[in-house]
């Protein structure tokens, strides 16, 4: 397809005034089925009068009186932290049989060694107490209420040294924490980013000013308490909202983006680009992806959703060519280094909202072989399934992280003449209700 939004190895981006969609990642369980106890042999759930879950085997405990996280029943974060890891496996398993049994069989979990401290993304929100002490944490599950943390079981460990390290600096470099009912003082979050194979690690500050208090002494002391520290850049948001990130940047130490590496291949990862949180699962991900799409170098293959590239990237040693659509103007951008620095030049890049550039390429009378798709957690439009049926790929890999749009987008496409072969659930969010899945869906013929 040619288009005058095209833009291959480029970043010379084609601008779209499309809305983005809300691209939320991780899917939730309910909680009726997030307190649900595993079945099994010689195993039975009951509750105590203190309301605590437990099993009748000792070893096999669903809850405990201590927690392993002291603040986990204030944050939410982490609904299944003290539930064995091959209990939490197998109720995810459950949840997804609910949905998909009608379509498909559901395939074991993918799941980690080591489920502790896999997020390379981690995000602290900063405020005070009454007596105006720093205090840093997240919010409560469904609030903007901040639980202070100190360290967390899911987070990667060098980050949470950071922040906790810039909380302590704060008193000394007066600076203020942000008060969100007021919309006063300076430092509203920081953001820190890790290649977990690259060992790069990015901090961002996001003040409600471009002016960093004493900046120079500032990074100084921060890269002195941390010298692994690749890069440290200043977000600008001054606006009343929930959004995290504002528009300006300023870099202040470093190249201003770090890189790792996935599956062979070297990504670049900026303050605003999506990322997977879950390095060690997202090279399993896209590994399976790939060996499903069951490629033989002759295929045009189609990317939607596709961020900064990784999957579209990683496919195309293996496809004639890859067509590769992202709003994000930011991640596109991203994408085309990828492409150019690990010498790729079989994707062809595109700025513009999937539904929108699904329905040209019906229109145009494109076609497509095979179709990756990565939806947000509310899953495809109907637009962008009606047009992709007129495209007519013989085989479609989805990547889901809402299992209930996934069921429903699953029986549109059998309505529409594709059967559902493989089903791969992946634990990219472990301790959590959060759930990733690789569906294959092939034409019949």
């Amino acid at each position: 397809m040619k288009s005058k939004d095209s833009v291959k190895g480029s970043a010379n981006l084609a601008q779209n005034s499309a809305k983005a969609p809300k691209n939320g990642r991780g899917s939730k369980m309910p909680a009726s089925k997030a307190g649900k106890g595993v079945q099994g042999s010689k195993k039975s759930i009951t509750k105590t009068e203190k309301g605590e879950k437990k099993t009748k085997s000792d070893n096999t405990s669903v809850t405990s009186s201590k927690s392993r996280c002291p603040v986990s029943k204030k944050c939410g974060g982490c609904q299944f932290i003290d539930m064995p890891y091959r209990n939490q496996l197998k109720v995810k398993r459950e949840r997804l049989e609910e949905l998909l049994s009608k379509y498909c069989t559901v395939g074991e979990f993918i799941g980690m060694d080591d489920p502790d401290h896999y997020r390379c993304k981690v995000h602290a929100v900063f405020t005070h107490d009454r007596k105006g002490n720093p205090l840093s944490g997240i919010y409560q599950e469904g609030s903007h209420k901040v639980v202070p943390v100190e360290s967390c079981l899911l987070e990667d460990k060098k980050a949470d040294e950071i922040i906790a390290t810039i909380r302590g600096m704060l008193r000394s470099f007066k600076i203020k924490t942000y008060d969100e009912d007021y919309g006063q003082g300076l430092l509203r979050h920081v953001l820190i980013r890790v290649g977990k194979n690259s060992g790069q690690i990015m901090v961002i500050l996001v003040l409600t000013s471009p002016i960093l208090p004493s900046k120079n002494n500032f990074v100084k002391a921060l890269l002195k308490a941390h010298p692994e520290i690749t890069t440290i850049v200043l977000n600008v948001n001054d606006k009343h909202t929930s959004m995290i990130l504002g528009d300006k940047e300023k870099v202040l130490y470093g190249k201003g983006y770090i890189t790792d590496t996935v599956c062979g291949m070297e990504f670049k990862i900026s303050p605003k680009s999506f990322y997977q949180v879950n390095p060690v699962q997202t090279e399993k991900m896209y590994s399976k992806a790939i060996e499903l799409a069951d490629l033989d170098g002759s295929e045009e293959a189609l990317d939607c959703y596709s961020g900064v590239g990784t999957i579209g990237i990683i496919a195309s040693p293996h496809v004639k060519h890859v067509t590769s659509v992202e709003i994000n103007g930011d991640a596109v951008r991203d994408a085309i280094w990828n492409a150019k620095n690990n010498d790729i030049d079989n994707v062809t890049f595109y700025k513009n909202d999937a539904t929108r550039f699904m329905q040209q390429m019906a229109d145009s009378g494109d076609k497509a072989d095979v179709v990756f798709m990565d939806p947000p957690r509310s899953g495809a439009t109907e637009e962008f399934l009606n047009s992709l049926f007129v495209l007519g790929p013989s085989k479609v890999v989805y990547i889901s992280c809402g299992p209930d749009s996934l069921a429903r987008d699953l029986g549109i496409f059998v309505k529409n003449g594709y059967i559902v072969t493989d089903c791969v659930p992946v634990d990219m969010f472990c301790h959590t209700r959060s759930i990733e899945t690789i569906v294959l869906l092939k034409k019949k013929l």
